[in-house]
C-alpha cells in the first residue's frame, strides 16, 4: 500500500465511490501508523505527517535487518533512504530491494518511486574543504530527494577568504545556506554575516588532534556572533539537508 498523503486520498476516494469494501480498505490501512517487525517498527505514519518517510541508519543495524527494513518501506510505495551506508551493505541489500542507488560520495543508499515537486527557493551547499566535501553530498542528495534545487560551492574556507568573496552574488541570491566545515570550522561565522538568509552549519569530524573529532568547530559554530546561524551535529549532513529543505518549502 501506499502510505503517502496520495494513496490515503486514493484509497478514500475508492472507499467512498465503492470501488472497495470496507473491510478490505481496513486489511489495507493494518499497518497504520506502524510495521512492529519485533527488532523494528516501521513508521508509516511519518509521512503523513512530516511529509517524508522514516529514514534509515545504516551503522548499528545488521544487513538482514537494513534489508527487511528497506523492503517494508520500498513496498509501501515510500522513498526509502539510508544514511551513513557503504559500497557493501549496497552490493548486498541491491540483490534483495530491486531498483536501489548508491552514492558513493554521500554514502548513501536510496530509492525513489516518483519525483516530488520541484521547490522554487536556491538552497546552496558550502565546504570549507575538499575533504568536507561528503557530508556536503550527504546534505546535497537529501535535498534533492526533497525536491529542491541546488548549487554547490566546494573548497572555500578562510584559509583563503578570496574564494568566498569571489562567489558572494551566489551566496546573496540563496534562500538558505548549508555551510560543512571542520578544523575550526570558522567559515559559518563568515558566510552567516555576508547574507541575510538562514545558515544551517555542520561541523565535520575533520582534523587534526586538537579538533578533537568535530568538537572544536561545532564549539565554534555554536558561538557564532553572526545572527542566523543554526547549528546540527558533527557529520549530520542528512539533518542539514532536511532542515534547510523545511525552510525553503
Amino acid at each position: 500500500m501506499d502510505y503517502s498523503r496520495h494513496g490515503l486520498k486514493k484509497l478514500l476516494s475508492q472507499l467512498s465511490k465503492g470501488e472497495i469494501s470496507k473491510s478490505a480498505a481496513f486489511r489495507k490501512l493494518k499497518d497504520l501508523p506502524f510495521q512492529d517487525m519485533g527488532f523494528a517498527k516501521i513508521d508509516f505514519h511519518r509521512t503523513i505527517r512530516k511529509g517524508f518517510p522514516e529514514v534509515v541508519y545504516a551503522p548499528g543495524k545488521s544487513f538482514s535487518e537494513i534489508a527487511e527494513i528497506s523492503k517494508g518501506i520500498v513496498s509501501s510505495g515510500n522513498t526509502l533512504l539510508i544514511t551513513k551506508s557503504t559500497r557493501m551493505l549496497y552490493d548486498y541489500l541491491s540483490k534483495i530491494v530491486p531498483g536501489l542507488k548508491f552514492s558513493e560520495l554521500a554514502n548513501m543508499i536510496y530509492y525513489q518511486k516518483r519525483k516530488v515537486a520541484r521547490k522554487k527557493g536556491l538552497t546552496l551547499v558550502v565546504t570549507a574543504g575538499t575533504s568536507d566535501i561528503p557530508i556536503a553530498e550527504e546534505a546535497c542528495l537529501t535535498l534533492e530527494i526533497l525536491g529542491n534545487k541546488v548549487k554547490k560551492l566546494y573548497d572555500v574556507g578562510v584559509a583563503g577568504i578570496h574564494r568566498v568573496v569571489d562567489k558572494l552574488d551566489l551566496i546573496k541570491k540563496a534562500k538558505v545556506i548549508v555551510v560543512v566545515a571542520g578544523m575550526e570550522g570558522a567559515l559559518a561565522s563568515i558566510i552567516g554575516g555576508l547574507t541575510a538568509s538562514p545558515v544551517i552549519a555542520v561541523p565535520t569530524s575533520i582534523g587534526y588532534g586538537a579538533s578533537f573529532g568535530g568538537l572544536s568547530s561545532l564549539l565554534t559554530m555554536l558561538n557564532s556572533c553572526a545572527p542566523g546561524v543554526c547549528v546540527v551535529n558533527i557529520d549530520n549532513g542528512f539533518g542539514a539537508g532536511y532542515f534547510a529543505s523545511l525552510i525553503n518549502r
